[in-house]
């Protein structure tokens, strides 16, 4: 009996506390953390995030300052301050604080994205013993990376991309045997890739890209038994791909471009059995393309485009690569004729066989999922006037540089489409069509330059996305119509070439977008209209050769582009060249 009383009453006191629950002592975090926070927000000069407003009191654990976390004892493992990659407009601006290594039980140290955070990486971080992840990417540190860093030996992810840091990469970071990430890439790092590396058995991810690296590619990656993922592309590697390289099962993302790679693929690279993207462009690459590649089956985008290779091309059977969406072999020594069944039988989304001397008439792909196609540089011939009627997938279209001959006010494409270049074919009619606003809603680039086109150019309706325009090098006449203001996402304007006639409208200057303007070799008259001091982001303008009269606008860029932007025309005058009659010229500010 005593102890079902004794039972009940437990139960009684446990239900009370359920209704009238007793104050929990409350972790307040270490003042030392607190004060090394507080250095930290001190050499921020500049927060537009606001993260750093939220550090007020004296509790860094309670919760409110943003992006600290502790550990049940108040001590701060956690700094995480992370600006989304689209946000342009939200940034920090200062520099890194040594304060930041007197967080001894730091865990997770990541500040991401803040653009603006300039200087080296403190010396003291090398002291975070208890540190995991290390992420300071895309912001604007430089100098060297310390060599410190090769003590924080629980480090399993290690990104410093996407900053100005310079240097040899340091020989310790070969010491950190727990890495799984390791990410150096889009800076400015020099030297070879140290061969302390080879202890980095554990890395899934390993990214070196876009830096000033020389040397060669390493024998020990083949000993990344758990890789998945090698970017290496972007710099200035040589030699031979090694064979270990092919033995790595696991490994689905492979970029080697952008080197100076020689030698020829092996045919282990059938090995990669997990591999889903291979980039070899723009090296040195030579022989032909191995058969083995045929048995990879997951992958979905091969990029070999800019090297060496040559015939033959591997037969591959309707089984082989299937998985293949995006092919790109553009300008290699091939000569293919015509493009082969394995390719034009598939459902791609990409197809890109520029300069592989492709002949006759243009190819019939499946049109359900063709998104991009370019083949130009080749000898096509003939008509593609009603090719593109059902390929409703379709948003880039390059065939310049071919022989192809149609009326281009007959040519119909997918209302969605959204880049078109056919510049430097035999393409005759005039803009009318392809210009209009059902076709070219969607539409941001019109290259049509170097070609027999003639007829006006039409009036520009409202709602056209238009960035870039090239008509160049046609038999286009007529004036430059005024709602040519419409244009109001035009970046690049080139109508030069051509018998354009009239006067340069002063709605141009409503274009503001504008940075490069081509009205060369016509017979515009007038004056250069002075509503262009209007478009700032101008870089490059041409005026040279038409009937031009009058002053030159004379504020910047204008009266500081070269002479040679404004020769052999009328009477023009004023800064950059000789001042106006019977007015004196202005000094420029």
């Amino acid at each position: 009996m005593q102890l079902l009383k004794w039972v009940l009453n437990l139960l009684l006191v446990c239900s009370m506390l359920q209704v009238f629950p007793l104050p929990l002592a409350q972790t307040i975090c270490s003042e030392a953390d607190r004060a090394a926070l507080l250095g930290f927000k001190a050499k921020i000069l500049k927060d537009s995030t606001g993260s750093l407003s939220s550090w007020v009191g004296k509790d860094c654990c309670g919760g409110d300052w943003e992006g600290v976390g502790c550990n049940p004892t108040g001590r701060v493992n956690t700094l995480a301050l992370q600006i989304p990659e689209r946000d342009s407009t939200l940034y920090m601006k200062g520099t890194l604080s040594s304060s930041l290594g007197s967080l001894q039980f730091l865990e997770v140290l990541v500040i991401s994205g803040m653009k603006f955070i300039t200087g080296p990486i403190p010396e003291s971080l090398s002291n975070l013993s208890r540190l995991k992840q290390l992420v300071l990417e895309d912001n604007s540190l430089q100098g060297n990376i310390p060599s410190g860093l090769g003590r924080l030996s629980f480090l399993q992810t290690l990104s410093l991309a996407g900053n100005h840091f310079n240097g040899v990469v340091p020989l310790s970071l070969g010491n950190l045997r727990n890495l799984v990430m390791l990410n150096l890439g889009r800076n400015s790092l020099t030297g070879s890739i140290p061969s302390s590396f080879k202890n980095l058995v554990h890395l899934q991810s390993f990214d070196l890209s876009f830096n000033l690296l020389s040397g060669f590619v390493p024998e020990f990656l083949g000993q990344f038994h758990n890789i998945t993922f090698i970017d290496l592309s972007n710099n200035q590697l040589s030699g031979h791909l090694p064979v270990s390289l092919f033995n790595l099962v696991t490994l689905s993302d492979l970029s080697l471009s952008h080197n100076q790679l020689t030698g020829s693929i092996p045919d282990q690279v059938g090995n990669l059995k997990s591999l889903t993207s291979l980039s070899l462009s723009h090296n040195k690459l030579i022989g032909p393309i191995p058969a083995s590649i045929s048995r990879l089956q997951k992958l979905w985008s091969l990029n070999l485009s800019r090297n060496g290779f040559s015939n033959p091309l591997p037969a591959i059977s309707s089984k082989g690569v299937p998985s293949l969406l995006s092919i790109d072999l553009s300008f290699n020594n091939l000569s293919l004729g015509t493009v082969p069944n394995w390719i034009m039988d598939r459902q791609l989304s990409d197809v890109n066989l520029a300069s592989c001397k492709l002949r006759g008439a243009f190819p019939k792909f499946r049109p359900d999922s063709l998104s991009s196609i370019d083949l130009s540089s080749n000898l096509l011939t003939g008509t593609i006037s009603t090719h593109f009627t059902n390929m409703t997938s379709l948003q880039k279209l390059k065939l310049s540089n071919n022989q192809l001959k149609f009326d281009l006010s007959e040519l119909k494409v997918p209302d969605g489409i959204s880049s078109i270049d056919l510049h430097s074919n035999q393409v005759f009619g005039s803009l009318s069509s392809i210009l209009n606003n059902r076709t070219s809603s969607f539409l941001e680039v019109i290259d049509v330059s170097n070609n027999l086109i003639s007829g006006t150019i039409p009036e520009f309706t409202e709602g056209l996305s238009l960035k870039v325009l090239n008509i160049g090098s046609n038999k286009i006449a007529g004036q430059i119509p005024s709602s040519i203001s419409n244009l109001i996402e035009l970046e690049r304007l080139d109508i030069s070439r051509n018998q354009i006639t009239g006067t340069i409208p002063a709605s141009l200057g409503q274009v503001v977008k504008l940075q490069w303007l081509d009205l060369s070799i016509n017979r515009l008259t007038g004056k250069i209209p002075t509503s262009l001091l209007g478009i700032h982001s101008l870089r490059h303008a041409n005026f040279r050769a038409n009937r031009l009269c009058g002053e030159i606008p004379q504020g910047r860029p204008y009266n500081i582009f070269p002479a040679s932007t404004y020769a052999y025309n009328l009477c023009l005058c004023g800064k950059p060249l000789q001042p106006c009659k019977g007015k004196k010229q202005e000094m420029v500010q």
